[in-house]
């Protein structure tokens, strides 16, 4: 078994989010990668206006998956779970998706239809340069609240700007109504509201809930790592 780690919106570094479940994972014998997405610059490419969107970032999660035959628990989380929703779809390998407080797209949904049609209040976007990020001074009151110090001092280096176009771009498959899915509320999430989070939940095959904020593979890794391995 491989875990691929599917990041959210307006971070980079998949790598640095995931790591502390991705750490206790590799404990246990299991090895996990985490795609970067061209759509937050992770590509050597200007995010924005032309610049890499949705398709970019399902092609670049489709090459990981298909790099391997072994068989894969895929963890989308937030904004990833649009991007798993297409990139898992028809990809044998992949045996179970874990959505972390996940939009869970249908075929021809996007991210903006999930919104009231205003940007959130933790966001700062700049239509003319067709990027949107994270304003680093919400960023630990809104997502990492349940986190310890060290975790809040070193994730504001690893936010990006994202491109403006994926919150328009529909997907082109779901995914989550082919293969078996686990989703995981985090019910003191103050960036997804949990609300939203049990509506998306009730699309996938079973629930589960965790008393932790956006971030619980770094907030509680050991719960993260164990529904993994249940799995």
């Amino acid at each position: 078994m491989r875990v691929v780690f599917v990041h959210g919106a307006c971070v980079r570094d998949g790598s640095w989010w995931w790591h502390r479940t991705a750490e206790l994972l590799q404990e246990r014998g299991v090895p996990s990668v985490a795609p970067a997405l061209p759509s937050c610059g992770e590509a050597g490419l200007p995010g924005g206006v032309g610049g890499p969107g949705l398709p970019e970032d399902v092609a670049a999660v489709r090459q990981v998956l298909q790099a391997g035959d072994e068989p894969t628990v895929m963890v989308a989380h937030s904004y990833g779970g649009v991007v798993t929703a297409e990139a898992a779809a028809g990809i044998g390998s992949v045996r179970h998706l874990l959505l972390v407080s996940s939009y869970l797209p249908e075929v021809g949904q996007s991210l903006s239809e999930f919104g009231d049609g205003s940007p959130a209040p933790f966001l700062d976007v700049d239509p003319d340069a067709g990027t949107f990020g994270v304003r680093p001074e919400l960023l630990v009151d809104t997502f990492l609240q349940d986190c310890d110090s060290e975790v809040q001092a070193q994730a504001a280096d690893h936010l990006a700007r994202q491109s403006l176009q994926v919150t328009g771009q529909p997907v082109g498959a779901a995914a989550w109504q082919q293969v078996p899915s686990t989703y995981l509320v985090c019910a003191q999430d103050r960036g997804t509201p949990p609300r939203l989070q049990r509506e998306f939940a009730r699309r996938a095959g079973s629930v589960v809930e965790l008393d932790a904020g956006h971030h619980p593979f770094l907030s509680r890794p050991a719960a993260v790592r164990d529904l993994l391995l249940s799995l």
